[in-house]
């Protein structure tokens, strides 16, 4: 057993930890392995009242109740914290025995304290730790550091409530993967949904809003006709990839917002259907699919490269590729999809609208035999003709909702996998939903 602390060291021990606000007082220290451990004496201003029928009761024992504190220099903390018992002595109350008053050590039943839960929250939404790592640190279990996340992000989001959402003017909703078990909720998708009002105007980042288990309409449909009509009534745009049913929803739900399909997707789209040109010609020419030494194959890359950033090498190589008659097809597409990603890079707004207003016309219009990608493109891009060309107008891009995408899949790996969708939504919130800690 340690040598009592002497009063000076009791003052300069609860400066340094700090325990005075959660109303104890050192009298003791001693290392139990890896462990510090403090014991303490609870502050009281008299004797304590009983929660049952107020009166004052009758000291009879003391007790000690362990709780863990935030670490110190790295090591696990733990307070054994003395807390004086009474008796009730009025006839009339039910209660017997009752301990004094210690919320402001810790929650009834927890056994961490109060400001636990703030480091606890701390590190995994600031420092972007794992709760195996905060567990580590705090000398408990996973499921002990998990329960604390979970039920102190929950409390930030009721705190907040509604509140949360005033002011969100453009929403962006994506798909994202976050399981990969059978029988997962949503088939282990969920549908995003980001606030992007910083990003158009200018200050300040996205940040999540809400994950709802499923990628489709009704996913998207309950979600917004859960809130209240004034944040459906403040929602002016909504930026999407090219999922008709996001669409759907938006314009159900939200009829008088603008939906805009993002450049991304329009430019991933393009591209895609670049490639599915290149591998068909590879197969009709050559019989099989695309292996080193291939011409086509070779500049997989190359073609897909925006046209200013080539170098004179890679131009000569596509000038070789092209010549060839049999390749028409894949330089008929490679051409149309350059002119979509210049026609964004265009800084003049309405120049730019114009620009790739005229791509869409003419890959609507009679195409010539063996373009079949640039025909799929076309019917694609001229159904969604509106919602390509609002984002000239609105510049409302979807990049950051799959910006904060990677950032949960990050989140998901970390995390070695999620298997509860409760769990992965709070932790999610916590990680991109810039609560107030």
């Amino acid at each position: 057993m340690p040598q009592p602390t002497s009063p000076p060291a009791q003052i300069v021990a609860d400066t340094i930890i700090r325990t005075v606000e959660l109303g104890v007082r050192i009298t003791d220290a001693a290392l139990d392995g890896d462990t510090t451990v403090l014991w303490c004496e609870l502050l009281t201003d008299g004797p304590g009242v009983c929660p049952g029928c107020g009166l004052v009761g009758v000291y009879r024992d003391t007790v000690e109740r362990r709780v863990t504190d935030v670490p110190v220099v790295g090591h696990p903390l733990q307070l054994r914290v003395r807390v004086p018992r009474y008796r009730c002595v009025h006839d009339g109350c039910v209660r017997e025995v009752f301990a004094h008053d210690s919320r402001r050590l810790a929650r009834p039943g927890w056994t961490t304290t109060r400001r636990c839960a703030a480091y606890v929250l701390g590190r995994l939404a600031v420092d972007k730790a794992t709760v195996s790592a905060v567990a580590r640190e705090l000398g408990r279990s996973w499921d002990t550091v998990n329960s604390i996340a979970v039920t102190a992000t929950e409390q930030l989001l009721l705190t907040a409530g509604p509140a949360r959402l005033d002011g969100v003017r453009v929403i962006g909703v994506d798909e994202h993967k976050w399981a990969h078990v059978f029988g997962a909720d949503g088939d282990g998708f969920v549908t995003v949904i980001t606030d992007l009002t910083a990003v158009v105007a200018g200050h300040g980042p996205a940040r999540l809003l809400d994950l709802v288990a499923g990628r489709s309409a009704a996913a998207m449909t309950t979600w917004l006709n859960a809130r209240d009509q004034a944040f459906r009534d403040g929602v002016r745009i909504v930026a999407m990839d090219g999922f008709g049913g996001y669409k759907n929803a938006a314009t159900t739900a939200l009829p008088d917002a603008v939906t805009v399909m993002d450049p991304f997707h329009v430019v991933a789209l393009a591209g895609h259907k670049l490639d599915l040109c290149r591998q068909r010609v590879q197969q009709d020419t050559l019989g099989h699919r695309g292996r080193t030494g291939d011409p086509l194959y070779r500049e997989r890359r190359t073609l897909r490269t925006r046209l200013g950033l080539l170098t004179d090498k890679q131009r000569t190589r596509l000038e070789a590729v092209f010549a060839g008659d049999q390749h028409v097809a894949v330089e008929v597409t490679w051409w149309a999809y350059q002119q979509i990603i210049a026609a964004y890079a265009t800084t003049d707004r309405r120049r730019g609208k114009t620009e790739l207003a005229s791509v869409i016309d003419r890959l609507r219009g009679e195409l010539p035999a063996g373009l079949a990608e640039l025909a799929t493109l076309g019917r694609t891009l001229h159904r969604r003709r509106e919602d390509v060309l609002a984002y000239f107008d609105h510049r409302a891009s979807n990049g950051p909702t799959e910006a904060i995408n990677g950032r949960l899949e990050a989140l998901r790996r970390n995390a070695l996998g999620f298997r509860n969708l409760i769990n992965y939504r709070i932790r999610s919130l916590l990680h991109c939903g810039a609560l107030a800690l």
